[in-house]
Parts: structure tokens; sequence; C-alpha cells
């Protein structure tokens, strides 16, 4: 997780029922923080999960040695492959 220590400067603002205000606020109480610090932690854990989700990936061996021939013999420069490899990163 980011630095407890940085400036925060962005702000988010949502709209909840109050229930489910309630109950946020109750698992923030016995987690020792307030609303925000566990409601930002529990979406930046959450985020962190779904990106991970995206990088990892199970292969068989088959689809292992497939994978590594790939990496063998990459494919020449093209114009998509520049445009792509110019692209920054969603979390960039």
């Amino acid at each position: 997780m980011l630095s407890h220590g940085a400036a925060k400067d962005a702000l988010i603002n949502m709209r909840i029922h109050s229930g489910m205000r309630d109950f946020i606020d109750r698992a923030a109480q016995v987690s020792g923080k307030d609303r925000s610090d566990f409601m930002l932690e529990a979406a930046y854990e959450k985020a962190e999960e779904v990106l991970l989700n995206r990088t990892t990936f199970i292969l068989s061996d088959e689809q292992w040695d497939a994978f590594n021939a790939l990496l063998d013999n990459p494919p020449q420069p093209n114009d998509k492959l520049r445009t792509l490899l110019a692209t920054p990163a969603p979390w960039e």
C-alpha cells in the first residue's frame, strides 16, 4: 500500500445505504480504524487482487513449453507492437 506519510491529494465521494454504512462502521471500529481508513484499505487491497489476478497465470507443461518457444523466438517489431509497448500501463 502507499505510504501513510504521503500527502493525500485526491477526494472520493460516494453515496451508500445507511445500513451498509453502519455495517462498515462496525467493522472499522473492530479493526481499530476510522471509516475512511478502513474503506480505503479494503478498496486498495481489492484493487491489488484484481490487478494481480490479471498478471498471474497458470500453464500446463505443454503450454509452458509453447510459451518459452515464443519467448525464444520473438516477433519482428512492427507498428502494432511499437504502439503496444509505447502505451502506459493502466496503473502508471
